[in-house]
């Protein structure tokens, strides 16, 4: 059982004036730096894979190893925010990021990389298990939407920004810089994060390692064994995986039950709206990977663009959600949620209904307002929901809801990308099509769980 809040909470009408703005800076730049380091990477593998000697398809490690780490350590995370202090734990956060992106650049083997990459990952769910919990002790309530839209933004902008980043540094230097630009970020995100974060309330009570153990078992089992099915890989091996991943859920939820302060947030699940906000984003997400992923591969080997233009005609996706995130976040302190979520998923799907039905011989023009619809509907999208996944959550239960933002996008990335591997693997023909065409249902789908929230009201 949860103790009573041992320290003195933040007020709970926020920060004002420059204490406002250095603690949101704290957070934005600690976000930016791990949403920015996860992108960086995919751009670089193909140099990595060849400087440690290791075949392209071993080298996904590199990337999957920061997911896994991020994605089975959220919740114990986000749990362990509500005891030892949001800002504390992101102070911990930047300091692990710091000293792995230093390993990272010096590794020189895979193994040596790909631990030195699930530090980081762990690092970096420091950071985001507890970044939209910092924004509701730094924001007034009646601004809130302003600050979670600021979130969103960021972490748009990080993962935007890296195929950039990662090309421009790769232009002039060697891969490790991509990890060495890490440290002055790093330095300036700890100096704020020292000075400026608010303290927040703590919770009692002991930390539940059984179940951090079974998270662990039941989401790393579960992705591991759905990576390998989605890659048509050994069934035998897959099907296992999964098994083992689904018992130790089923285990995980039963030990759960009836707990104050449970590590997988059951209690708050079993709220209909919370349950709504992280279904509506995790599909959402899942949405949003059919077409991130498959669309490159749409513009080089079907619509025949360089790799250039290829690069820029996908921009619009992430310039429409920067475009319409000042408006976001007024619009999400005086609607409801659930009106705007529904909205701005509809018109994702939209947008990759319009992709899908593209003429032969589009222009470039054809393509870049039907992305930017998806792209502004998706920048609607997130804000509003990620309120009402934070502001349906009890005060002391912040730190929970917080990391439940960050698994439900990290959750669907990771199935839209299986779901991509899966549906290129089985469509030999027009499987970038049958991709922009499911993620048009899923994004409908989305916006119909959003709805029902409406009916609620």
């Amino acid at each position: 059982m949860s103790a009573a809040i041992t320290t003195p909470a933040v007020p709970h009408d926020g920060l004002f004036g420059g204490a406002r703005y250095r603690a949101m800076f704290a957070v934005s730049l600690s976000v930016l730096l791990s949403t920015l380091d996860y992108a960086v990477v995919n751009v670089a593998l193909p140099s990595i894979a060849r400087d440690i000697h290791t075949s392209a398809s071993n080298s996904i490690w590199v990337v999957n190893a920061y997911q896994l780490a991020s994605v089975i350590s959220l919740l114990p995370l986000a749990a362990a925010g509500d005891r030892l202090g949001h800002g504390r734990l992101c102070r911990i956060g930047l300091v692990l990021f710091i000293i792995a992106s230093v390993l990272c650049a010096i590794s020189r083997s895979l193994p040596e990389l790909a631990a030195a990459r699930a530090l980081q990952g762990f690092g970096g769910a420091c950071i985001m298990s507890v970044n939209a919990a910092l924004v509701r002790f730094i924001y007034p309530a009646r601004q809130l939407g302003r600050g979670i839209a600021l979130n969103g933004l960021v972490v748009a902008l990080g993962v935007a920004l890296g195929p950039t980043v990662a090309a421009g540094v790769l232009s002039v230097a060697h891969w490790p810089w991509l990890f060495f630009i890490n440290l002055p970020l790093g330095g300036a995100a700890l100096f704020f994060a020292v000075t400026a974060l608010p303290k927040t309330p703590l919770s009692g009570g002991a930390f539940d390692w059984i179940s951090t153990g079974l998270i662990a078992l039941a989401f790393g089992a579960l992705i591991i064994g759905g990576d390998s099915f989605a890659h048509l890989g050994g069934a035998l091996s897959a099907c296992a995986l999964l098994l083992a991943g689904a018992v130790a859920l089923a285990v995980l939820v039963q030990r759960q039950l009836g707990r104050a302060d449970p590590l997988l947030p059951v209690d708050l699940l079993a709220r209909p709206g919370f349950r709504a906000a992280f279904l509506t984003g995790f599909l959402g997400f899942v949405a949003s990977n059919f077409f991130i992923i498959s669309m490159p591969f749409n513009l080089a080997n079907v619509l025949h663009r360089s790799a250039v233009a290829t690069g820029l005609l996908i921009t619009p996706w992430p310039v429409a959600i920067v475009a319409v995130a000042p408006f976001v976040g007024r619009l999400t302190d005086r609607y409801p949620a659930a009106l705007l979520s529904t909205i701005g998923l509809c018109l994702t799907g939209a947008g990759f209904l319009a992709l899908r039905l593209l003429p032969a011989a589009p222009t470039d023009f054809d393509i870049c307002w039907r992305i930017a619809c998806a792209g502004a509907g998706f920048g609607l999208f997130q804000p509003p929901n990620n309120k009402a996944l934070i502001t349906t959550a009890p005060l002391h239960r912040t730190g929970s809801a917080s990391g439940m933002i960050s698994v439900a996008r990290l959750l669907g990335q990771t199935v839209g990308g299986m779901l991509v591997a899966l549906t290129l693997g089985l469509v030999v023909h027009g499987g970038t099509a049958t991709c922009l065409a499911l993620g048009s249902a899923t994004a409908f789908l989305a916006a119909g769980v959003s709805a029902s929230r409406l009916r609620r009201r």
